[in-house]
């Protein structure tokens, strides 16, 4: 279960998202609507790159919710115990992913889009 992470990882580390194409998010290709997630292979590859700011300036969302995503990822892979995670917060985070998904694709939160 740990090669399925690394694996990526490593293919992601090696292609560059910002030169090479890799399918597009089908909400942004047929809207032109940036959605919570769009922005990430660009941030997880700045961040395999040791870039912070850049990885930060394609998707803050995800940035921040990566130390979350690993957690979860490795209760269900069985590499710790069950992780359950409380109602409020689990709404919180819903909540969080809309009005950023929302304030991205508006003018005063434009700076949040990744770059085109």
């Amino acid at each position: 279960m740990l090669a399925i992470p690394v694996l990526a990882a490593g293919g992601l580390g090696l292609v560059n998202p910002n030169t090479t194409h890799l399918p597009l998010c089908p909400l942004h290709a047929m809207t032109g609507l940036w959605c919570p997630l769009c922005g990430s292979l660009r941030a997880g590859y700045a961040l395999l790159h040791g870039r912070l700011g850049v990885a930060l300036h394609d998707n803050v969302l995800f940035v921040l919710g990566l130390p979350l995503l690993v957690l979860l990822w490795s209760s269900w892979a069985g590499l710790r115990g069950p992780v359950r995670i409380p109602r409020p917060l689990g709404w919180t985070m819903l909540v969080l992913a809309v009005a950023f998904g929302v304030l991205r694709n508006l003018p005063v939160g434009s700076w949040l889009a990744p770059p085109a």
